[in-house]
């Protein structure tokens, strides 16, 4: 069976796709249509529908869960990774509420975890998230949401943190950052839905066993970035929760979630969200 698999550009999903992608590994008679975008895209890929399985941020899912479930893996969730505020010049967090914030959009988690933070920050618009760092420094906005690699040259560049909007999750809840997860059409039979998580698992187990074997596919599409950078980059978003959620990642995902009921972000949350 042929289905349509979109993830990201990011080395921890280049990665972890792999050896999937390349049949480095058994994918029980599955086969894939891959489309690549960066997180917005897949998020919107997401919300048209147009896809059978994608990644996508866990903000998102709230408004296609009638279309989608999570798949217990291929998550990036963990401790320490979560989104950064920061600026040019030296802004403190009691400002937040009052100044125009470059965001890698809407539907992103790194978004829902500002909402959730500065609930009446307002002034936000939305950019790919490689381009936020030279909004900043142009002075097109006072302050940038960053995500992924970014996190690694921000200081290089002269930029500074107002806050680690990870480091607020931690705190407020005690409980692992859930970023992006991976999502299966509902309308696939549930036999394919299971199929496909335990095929991504077994791809990732891959990953974990042989971590340079993908380095040419992370490579093809992180031509910035050094291989310190690309591998500190899986190394910081590709964990044991990325293997699988279990109960504990599982309890993060729903605290985000009723955070988002308690904040007026959605309405109601389904009780069937996870492939089982």
């Amino acid at each position: 069976m042929k289905l349509s698999l979109a993830f990201s550009t990011c080395p921890n999903d280049t990665f972890i796709f792999d050896a999937l992608v390349h049949n480095k590994i058994d994918t029980e008679g599955l086969s894939f249509d891959v489309k690549l975008g960066d997180v917005e895209e897949l998020n919107n890929m997401a919300i048209s529908g147009d896809v059978d399985i994608t990644k996508l941020s866990y903000h998102a899912y709230l408004y296609i869960q009638n279309n989608y479930k999570l798949l217990n893996s291929g998550s990036a969730l963990g401790y320490k990774n979560g989104p950064l505020l920061i600026s040019k010049h030296k802004i403190y967090p009691d400002e937040v509420n009052d100044i125009k914030i470059g965001i890698p959009g809407k539907n992103t988690t790194a978004n829902l975890l500002l909402s959730i933070a500065y609930p009446n920050a307002k002034n936000k618009k939305e950019y790919v998230f490689s381009d936020i760092e030279e909004a900043v420094l142009s002075n097109e906005i006072d302050a940038g949401l960053i995500i992924h690699e970014n996190r690694f040259t921000y200081q290089a560049k002269g930029l500074q943190k107002i806050v680690d909007l990870g480091e607020f999750w931690e705190h407020e809840t005690k409980q692992a950052i859930p970023l992006g997860g991976i999502v299966i059409n509902r309308n696939l039979p549930n036999k394919i839905q299971k199929t496909f998580d335990r095929v991504l698992k077994r791809s990732i187990k891959y990953a974990f066993e042989n971590p340079k074997s993908a380095y040419n596919y992370i490579k093809q599409f992180s031509q910035e970035m050094n291989e310190e950078v690309m591998y500190k980059h899986i190394e910081l978003y590709v964990n044991s929760f990325t293997l699988d959620l279990g109960n504990k990642g599982k309890k993060a995902i729903k605290i985000l979630y009723n955070k988002a009921l308690q904040n007026k972000v959605i309405n109601m949350l389904r009780n069937d969200i996870f492939v089982e």
